[in-house]
């Protein structure tokens, strides 16, 4: 007797039940002689197992548990007793062997064991065997049994009622402190019987039957062997009264018509008769193989021989017993030896039976309930033909489709289905809803007939598809056993109590375990500066330190591990797993010596070993490796559609889903070329995230990236069998002894890692997920896409969905492996990821020196930051608010490209504080000369600004004298332009916009000149003389070689003419100095800018002033007086009589003339004109000239004579008004008058006056009119 293996058989079962030991190596025997005993009946309550064997021995094993703090420890057995039960001789008994114990029939509620040894039922006591009721047997019984399966038989105390089959009749006998005959049943010749409430199925040796055990019904079913057609039509599945007593007459019949059906034509009650009798009629066509025997356990055609002569000592419970039956044909004793062999099976001397037909064949009845309202039963034509199992109700009536099985069954058996109320312990394995049925039979192989368990569902529908079916078959101990397990028949029973057992399996491959993708141990990649650039190194670890400070706090928040908590951990794993890998089974199985437990086989196992058929060796051998990947996808298809009913049943589709996955990643991995196509690999990619596989184990299965993985202080835990099957790759990776580098990975893998690896980071803000699995992957999805980006042409920008705008949104939206990041960019030299990685960070000094190696010529392999560098820096000096960092890189700006580094100072919306000009020139002074100027204009003409105008105004006559001293060509071109200039006919722009429409793109001298006449010609405070004397002597050596030719009367007329070079410089200049003859008489003899030399005289030296938006803010300034203009029009017609070209002299002379001729007097300007001249030229000048007189003559008149008007109006109101007022009297007398008269005399004198102001304006008119 050997205690049950731990280890589940191999290869792992795929089907729905596994066998698990229950005991192996039965002692059958007390002498060891047991090559001829075999098991006939099991059962099993309470730790206690009770065995029947064909030895007419009753063995007793008790149970000792296995040890709970060792998983690995089994439970065993020990024999507690061996007990011979006791039975008794008939004078009718055959001479062949004895069939031993047949039936063990277990009564817990009552304390009590009936068993049935050699056709005799005794009595024993729980759980010790021990004999009851004396000396009490029921001698010729065929069947024990037909307790009620409704009832709970755990429920003490309670009589139960159980039903013995006689030959003759059955009796209902209760079982409590007696036995008592309660009922006797007139039901010839059954040999089997299953009962739930009042509703017993009963079968004789050829048919079936329901009977009400309570009101003596009987409602006759089918035949057991469809080929039997003896049964008279119109009984079947008619209700019949078998009930009265014997002695009365009562109902009385032969066995034949008890036990008959009608035929298939003439069924009424059943709808499904008419396809069952096809499909059985189709069996009989069925030939057996040639030169197999007929099975053993199956009644032979022929009636038994019964027993003629009475027990010697009847028992006090024997006076009911049947009387034995007259004897059989001579012709039936063939049967005896082949129906006397099946275990359990009843000999034919016990059994009634009419004279058979010919070529019957009487098939063993098998009824079973697999719930509270159905039975089971099974029909067929023959041993070796199929099998058919009808579902019938209480009342006869089919309820579900029927099943068939490949062979008629040796035994059958069900489990799962409905609760069953006679059935506590169900399975906790998550699937006890299942039904299935098991029958034991024989199936044909290439090596021949092997002997196990047909397992099919009964509960599900299938259709017109044959319905899914199992094999099962015993384990074999060794090679040497194959051919007796193979061929020994097989032997199950339901038992009356279940028994918990363990699926160590499971719990191996269900407990998470700490995983390490490393040699060694757990490793965690840290930064190291050896392969940084030297100037980054710096920072790099400068980094390095803060972060490690930044951990080392947030790390002292977290209490350190003790020293065993990995072994807590995994204890605690296993014991809850434990809880959840529970099963419990009452299913044994039995042949040879060796008993098992028919188990539930968990869902974890069945699909594992679907995994390991799918990518077996052979089929890994085979040239079409497509079919592993179907197969795989398929069972992952599956498992999605599978919702998920337990806690374990989550756990396990999990499991096996993280499992497919990385073996369909092993094979793409080992594939040079992708055989998956796109939708393939994207359904493996959705598998993996589906799985909720940390990303860390995808990743140690590829060497090139093993390196870049993060553990943290607890390690990488995942499920035992996943870490099982990772570990067993790496190990056949490290012997192939081939170092793979991230460039040797092809395409199709790299493409797949990024789109996992991108959908990975999705997952971020779970708060289940570990930091280090987000380093893990950020640092595996940079180096990828940097993998991918080196074929990317240089300066090319990022287009969507390209690896280079996956590699800016990575960076851009930050990474959690900030420092290895930093190595790796480093590494690839691509500094302007780097530098976009810093910005995310809002590191500006790192962003900055970024960009000046890249602008300064160190390698940036990407090239993206292009010649638009320096603006970039620009812009981005804009949005820093560090003061320093604006200084430090603007100067450093400034001196690689001076205009736009000024714009970083002259930037009015820096966020930085902004720095005073004062302090900004005299920075720039000292780090960036060449930018001095630029920040300058910015002052002078955006800002308005007039402190720095005379500095601006010597930079740039430093520029435009270096320029004209140092260049012949500059020279000769602004000599060129005056002649050009002078070219132009009228009207011509000013000077000032034909320089700026000819000015090329590019020169600084020329832009620095118009820049300065806009100083200059503006309303600026400058020190003027100091600007000519510097002009002059300057650029004295050069007014010789470009001067003009004049005459000897214009060269007396033209003492100062020093230089020719800045004419329109010495024009502004002289008018600040008011020198306006001289800056006359180079407009028009230098410059031939006849309008400006007239705007000149007219805004007294203003005319080459600029008045744009670029300009500085200027006063108004003052006209000049007209004294000052009359002056400056005289010097203008001077210079105009001097004009060299006579055409122009006639043309300007006459045309300021006739447009400014007020301004001259007529007397010397015909002084000044040649006499040789034409009237012409001064006509209108002249007629113009005497119109004014004229006009002048007449306005004096008109207002002499308005004078006079005036006085006649004044004395007019004079006079109203006295007599407004009238006269007044003073004093009296004559002194009224004398005071009237004095005032007539005043008024007489005012008139007078008037009369005279009258008469001498009409004298001047009428003389003026003459």
């Amino acid at each position: 007797m050997a205690p049950a293996p731990a280890a589940s058989p191999k290869p792992m079962a795929a089907g729905p039940y596994v066998l698990r030991p229950l005991l192996h190596d039965v002692p059958l025997s007390a002498e060891g002689n047991d090559e001829d005993i075999k098991i006939n009946c099991v059962d099993y309550l309470d730790g206690n197992l009770y065995v029947g064997t064909s030895a007419s021995e009753l063995l007793h094993f008790f149970r000792i548990p296995r040890d709970p703090n060792d998983p690995n420890s089994t439970d065993t057995f020990i024999l507690a007793s061996r007990l011979l039960p006791a039975y008794s001789e008939t004078s009718g008994s055959p001479n062949g062997p004895k069939p031993g114990v047949q039936q063990i029939l277990l009564l817990p509620r009552v304390g009590k064991a009936c068993i049935l040894c050699n056709w005799t039922v005794t009595f024993y006591s729980l759980p010790e065997l021990s004999p009851v009721f004396g000396t009490t047997q029921v001698r010729n019984c065929n069947w024990i049994g037909g307790v009620d399966l409704n009832e709970d038989f755990e429920y003490p105390g309670a009589a139960v009622t159980i039903l013995l089959s006689l030959n003759r009749r059955i009796q209902v006998v209760r079982i409590g402190d007696d036995a008592r005959v309660i009922r006797k049943i007139d039901f010839a010749g059954s040999t089997l019987s299953v009962r739930r409430d009042s509703i017993a199925c009963v079968a004789d040796s050829r048919s079936y039957a329901l009977l009400d055990v309570d009101r003596q019904l009987k409602i006759p079913l089918m035949s057991i062997s469809s080929l039997d057609d003896s049964a008279p039509g119109g009984q079947y599945g008619q209700t019949q009264n078998i009930a009265g007593p014997p002695e009365n007459g009562g109902h009385s019949r032969s066995a034949s018509s008890a036990t008959a059906r009608l035929a298939p034509a003439d069924f009424q009650g059943h709808s499904r008769s008419t396809s069952l009798s096809g499909l059985i009629g189709n069996m009989r066509g069925n030939q057996r193989p040639q030169g197999e025997q007929e099975d053993p356990v199956f009644q032979q055609p022929g009636t038994p021989k019964a027993s003629s002569n009475p027990e010697s000592n009847p028992s006090p419970g024997s006076k009911d017993a049947d009387k034995p039956l007259p004897p059989p044909p001579l012709d039936s004793a063939a049967s005896l030896a082949s129906q006397a062999s099946g275990p359990g099976g009843v000999s034919p001397a016990r059994i009634a039976s009419p004279k058979p037909q010919p070529g019957l064949v009487f098939l063993k009845p098998h009824i079973v309930s697999p719930t509270s309202e159905e039975f089971l039963l099974v029909t067929g034509t023959g041993p070796l033909d199929p099998g058919i199992g009808m579902f019938v109700n209480l009342d006869g009536e089919p309820t579900r489709p029927t099943v068939e099985f490949e062979r008629y069954p040796r035994e059958i058996a069900v489990d799962g289905g409905a609760p069953d109320v006679s059935s506590p312990g169900a399975s906790t394995m998550g699937r006890e809803d299942e039904g299935y049925v098991f029958a034991s039979m024989g199936k044909e192989f290439e090596d021949g007939v092997h002997q196990g368990l047909e397992i099919q569902r009964f509960d599900v529908s299938v259709g017109e598809d044959e319905a899914e079916k199992f094999w099962l078959e015993v384990p074999n101990k060794d090679d040497s056993a194959t051919a007796a397990a193979t061929n020994a028949p097989i032997g199950i029973r339901s038992l009356l109590a279940s028994e918990e057992m363990q699926f160590e399996e499971v719990v191996k491959r269900l407990c998470q375990r700490r995983f390490s993708p490393f040699n060694g141990g757990s490793a965690t990649h840290t930064v190291s500066t050896k392969g940084a650039d030297s100037r980054t190194a710096s920072s790099i670890e400068r980094l390095a330190r803060e972060k490690e400070l930044f951990d080392r706090d947030l790390g002292s928040e977290e209490e350190p591990l003790p020293e065993n908590w990995e072994t807590v951990r995994n204890r605690e794993n296993e014991e809850f797993v434990r809880v959840l890998a529970k099963s419990s089974s009452r299913l044994a199985v039995w042949t040879g010596a060796n008993i098992w437990w028919a188990v539930r086989n968990p869902l974890l196992l069945q699909l594992e070993s679907n995994l390991e058929l799918a990518t077996s060796r052979e089929q890994q051998s085979s040239a079409n490796s497509s079919e592993q990947k179907t197969e795989l996808l398929g069972l992952i298809k599956t498992i999605n559609n599978r919702e998920p009913k337990t806690e374990l049943e989550f756990m396990t589709l999990g499991y096996v889903k993280q499992r497919a996955s990385i073996m369909l990643v092993t094979h793409f991995l080992n594939s040079a070329e992708s055989p998956f196509s796109n939708f393939e690999v994207r359904q493996m990619e959705a598998s993996l995230l589906d799985g909720d596989l940390d990303a860390r184990v995808v990743l140690s299965l590829i060497p090139a990236l093993r390196n870049e993985i993060v553990v943290g202080q607890k390690g990488i835990w995942v499920y035992g069998g996943i870490k099982s099957l990772v570990e067993e790759y790496i190990a056949a990776e490290k012997d192939k002894e081939v170092t793979q580098t991230v460039d040797a990975l092809p395409r199709h893998v790299l493409d797949f890692l990024r789109r996992f690896l991108t959908a990975w980071r999705n997952k971020r803000g779970f708060g289940s997920i570990s930091a280090e699995i987000f380093r893990t992957v950020d640092a595996s999805l940079l180096l990828v896409l940097l993998e991918l980006d080196k074929n990317t042409p240089v300066g090319k920008s990022g287009e969507p969905g390209s690896p280079r705008k996956e590699l800016y949104e990575l960076v851009d939206h930050g990474v959690d492996c900030f420092d290895r990041a930093i190595s790796l960019l480093e590494g690839y030299r691509r500094l302007y990821v780097l530098s976009r990685l810093y910005q995310q960070r809002k590191l500006s000094p790192y962003v900055l020196k970024t960009w000046k190696r890249i602008i300064e010529g160190e390698e940036d392999r990407g090239g993206e930051l292009g010649s638009d560098g320096e603006l970039q820096v620009r812009r981005y000096l804009s949005n820093i608010s560090s003061q320093e960092l604006v200084k430090k890189y603007g100067v450093w700006l400034a001196k690689r490209n001076p205009k736009l580094g000024v714009e970083v100072f002259a930037d009015d919306k820096i966020k930085a504080p902004k720095l005073v000009p004062t302090e900004v020139v005299a920075l720039l002074r000292e780090e960036a000369p060449d930018a001095v100027k630029y920040y300058l204009e910015h002052l002078v003409f955006r800002k308005g600004s007039t402190a720095y105008i005379n500095e601006l105004i010597t930079y740039y006559l430093d520029i435009v004298i270096n320029d004209l001293q140092s260049s012949p060509e500059s020279r000769a071109t602004v000599t060129a332009s005056y002649e050009a200039y002078r070219a132009l006919r009228p009207p011509k722009p000013t000077y000032r916009q034909f320089l700026t429409d000819n000015a090329p793109p590019d020169n600084e001298a020329w832009q620095s000149r118009l820049r300065l006449l806009q100083l200059l010609g503006g309303a600026n405070d400058y020190d003027a003389g100091a600007i000519r004397q510097r002009i002059d002597s300057s650029l004295a050596e050069f007014s010789s070689e470009h001067g003009v030719s004049h005459t000897s009367k214009q060269k007396q007329q033209q003492p100062q003419q020093k230089q020719r070079l800045l004419v329109p410089e010495a024009i502004i200049i002289n008018g600040r100095l008011h020198d306006h003859e001289d800056s006359i008489r180079l407009l028009v003899h230098h410059l031939g800018d006849y309008d400006s030399a007239v705007s000149y005289c007219l805004r007294g030296g203003l005319s080459l002033s600029f008045n744009n938006s670029t300009a500085p803010a200027q006063p108004k300034q003052p006209l000049p007086s007209k004294e000052t203009q009359s002056h400056l029009f005289h010097v203008l017609l001077a210079e105009f009589l001097a004009i060299e070209d006579l055409s122009d002299r006639v043309e300007q002379t006459g045309a300021l003339l006739e447009r400014f001729g007020g301004w001259f007097d007529v007397l010397e300007v015909l002084g000044m004109i040649p006499d040789g001249w034409s009237v012409d030229v001064v006509a209108h000048f002249l007629v113009m000239a005497l119109r004014k007189l004229v006009e002048e003559r007449h306005e004096s008149l008109v207002q002499r004579a308005l004078s006079g008007a005036e006085n006649l109006r004044v004395g007019y109101e004079s006079v109203v008004k006295m007599d407004e007022i009238g006269p007044t009297v003073v004093g009296g007398g004559d002194g009224e008058k004398g005071g009237g008269g004095h005032e007539a005399e005043e008024m007489q004198e005012m008139e007078m006056g008037d009369m005279g102001g009258r008469g001498v304006g009409i004298g001047v008119d009428d003389d003026q009119f003459a």
